[in-house]
């Protein structure tokens, strides 16, 4: 809908493809959960910048694809997100998900 804020916070991403291209824009030598945790370092990565602000996900420039990974609903934990008090009774609700065994997000505070 035009107008109308809609959006996902990728926080964080389990590095598997391209990790020599993430570590050289991160300035780093050696793969750590720093590599691409927290959406300043994973967008950094990734090479995503502010221009690509408003692109279409299924477009050309960025997009994202689907590797057949199955993930059971009981590996996914939901939290209240961090850092969004303004939110008021909304930054209680259950919207940020992680894998239960992935060392690449942090747990909730």
């Amino acid at each position: 809908f035009k107008d109308v804020p809609h959006a996902v916070l990728v926080r964080a991403v389990e590095p598997i493809e391209g990790i020599e291209r993430m570590l050289h824009r991160r300035n780093q030598i050696q793969v750590k959960t720093t590599l691409t945790s927290g959406p300043g370092s994973l967008s950094k990565a990734l090479g995503i910048t502010t221009a690509h602000n408003g692109l279409d996900l299924t477009g050309t420039q960025l997009w994202i694809e689907d590797h057949g990974f199955s993930i059971s609903e009981q590996e996914i934990l939901a939290s209240p997100r961090v850092g969004v008090a303004y939110a008021k009774e909304d930054a209680l609700l259950p919207w940020r998900f992680r894998l239960k065994s992935s060392k690449w997000t942090s747990p909730a505070k």
